[in-house]
């Protein structure tokens, strides 16, 4: 652990934006909202799936130097979400709760800068517990958008925050398929509307939105041909509307080709398209191993990779996760048992039951 430990940080040390993660959400004709997101990361961080039974007792806190009494609140909704096991205090970085409630928390490295808690503040709290007092305390994202102004968020050098600088920007969905993304920028809080129905890592939100217009001129329709001269010359294949859509893993790009894709799609009808077409779209910014590396002052290489994926039903309450190791083979969970368990629960991602891989193939009858 301590090799481990001192190897992230020295990664971090240098190469903070390699940080990558990628949050979709789509709403299907038949109303059902789906939201998923990749996460990715250079070690193992024992992610954990997690449940928050409804009552659980989150403790707010204050910078320890300004003596302000801690808050403990009781959470109003259950939760199921994932964190890292390796950050002191369980921080969720996503999840949804039983009234639908989605939140994604993406790196914002270089951009975030919390708000500053002073003796007059009344409500206030770090960074790591903003997950789970926002899943656990609203059940729309129009609720939380109206308590976000009166609750102080920081975060400091006495933070246990473990080998990870706690900078994140939120993405927030519910099952009405109402967005917003959530920003801590020059110590103030800024909330955009999610029109894009994406977010990725840094810059800030509206950055990528200004980006985006650089590629206004892709489209999902090619030019079947065109006449040059004498010569009718024709496509090579279909896709070539597409040409200049950048294929490459930073935030700038996975948000281009994200949005691209989240829009493009054929609208989906129902809870499975919808899910399927946000999978599809996830399968596009997915990193395998060894692609998206990174040199570490000793001179070794580390690689980024797609740690684990989620699937999110706000709907109808379901879950699809799958690990690195399980990306043919998805995770499917009725979260409506977990939401009515009484205790607390964590297991690793990577030890879920995930459905066996056959070793042998099928045989079809002719």
């Amino acid at each position: 652990m301590k090799r481990l430990l001192a190897t992230t940080l020295a990664l971090l040390a240098t190469v903070n934006l390699s940080l990558a993660c990628t949050a979709v959400d789509i709403v299907a004709k038949d109303g059902t909202v789906i939201a998923g997101r990749t996460m990715e990361w250079a070690y193992d961080m024992k992610w954990q799936l997690v449940s928050q039974p409804k009552g659980t007792e989150i403790t707010l806190v204050a910078p320890a130097a300004l003596n302000l009494p801690a808050h403990k609140v009781a959470t109003k909704y259950a939760v199921v979400g994932v964190n890292a096991g390796i950050i002191p205090g369980g921080a969720l970085l996503d999840g949804q709760n039983s009234e639908g409630l989605s939140m994604s928390g993406n790196f914002l490295p270089g951009f975030t800068q919390y708000q500053t808690v002073t003796k007059d503040d009344k409500q206030y709290q770090t960074v790591l517990t903003f997950g789970s007092w926002a899943l656990g305390s609203f059940a729309t994202v129009a609720d939380l958008r109206a308590a976000l102004p009166a609750m102080k968020v920081w975060a400091d050098a006495t933070l246990p925050s473990g080998p990870t600088p706690p900078t994140i920007h939120f993405v927030f969905v519910d099952r009405s398929g109402a967005g917003m993304v959530v920003e801590y920028v020059g110590g103030e809080l800024r909330i955009h509307d999610n029109v894009a129905h994406v977010l990725t890592n840094a810059p800030t939100y509206d950055w990528h939105l200004n980006n985006v217009r650089n590629y206004l001129s892709l489209s999902t329709v090619g030019v079947p041909a065109r006449e040059i001269g004498t010569t009718n010359v024709t496509e090579l294949g279909q896709g070539g509307g597409l040409i200049g859509l950048p294929g490459d893993y930073t935030p700038p790009s996975r948000f281009v080709r994200a949005t691209l894709l989240r829009h493009g799609v054929v609208p989906p009808q129902d809870a499975g398209e919808a899910a399927q077409a946000v999978a599809h779209i996830l399968n596009n910014v997915d990193i395998p191993l060894g692609i998206a590396q990174s040199r570490l002052p000793d001179g070794s290489t580390v690689s980024d990779y797609t740690q684990w994926v989620v699937v999110k039903d706000l709907t109808h309450n379901r879950l699809m996760i799958a690990d690195y190791a399980n990306r043919l083979n998805y995770l499917t969970i009725d979260l409506a048992p977990l939401f009515a368990q009484t205790t607390p629960a964590a297991r690793l991602v990577t030890e879920l039951p995930y459905p066996k891989t056959s070793a042998g193939a099928e045989v079809l009858a002719p």
